[in-house]
């Protein structure tokens, strides 16, 4: 029998603030439900999304890459596989990820500052890091840090 009392789970959420500067600080899903996915299928802990539309890809980000000052094309999952990567925010907040992590990006209606729009990413280390991207239909929101609890 599990332990009853419902795991979390962190991730890190990259937003827009009210005056449209990039941000991050990093949450917790605790919506967890014990129960199946389907008829007959042993119950596990699951905190289940709003449904929507939502495409994946499978990305390998080369050693020595660099994504420049960009916003995430739309509001999305992020969860590294292997290496490492950092993001940081317009605020000046930097944080590298590794294997198992993840990260909602939606830094979307930024307002350019300093040079700077959205957030810049790159990886570290000496090996490529791959991730599941995954993409979602959906308004981002401004200002609402933390949105999945």
């Amino acid at each position: 029998m599990p332990d009853p009392t419902p795991p979390s789970m962190p991730y890190w959420h990259v937003y827009t603030d009210a005056e449209g500067v990039s941000r991050q600080a990093q949450f917790a899903l605790t919506a967890f439900q014990f129960q199946g996915v389907g008829p007959g299928v042993a119950p596990q802990w699951n905190d289940k999304m709003d449904p929507s539309q939502a495409g994946v890809t499978f990305t390998v980000l080369p050693v020595g890459w660099v994504g420049e000052w960009h916003e995430n094309p739309k509001p999305q999952w992020i969860a590294v596989l292997s290496g490492r990567w950092f993001v940081e925010t317009m605020d000046g907040t930097r944080v590298e990820m590794g294997p198992g992590e993840l990260m909602f990006g939606e830094d979307q209606n930024t307002k350019p500052r300093d040079g700077r729009k959205g957030h810049l990413s790159g990886t570290v280390g000496t090996e490529p890091c791959t991730m599941i991207v995954t993409g979602l239909d959906v308004a981002p929101t401004v200002n609402q840090p933390g949105r999945f609890r």
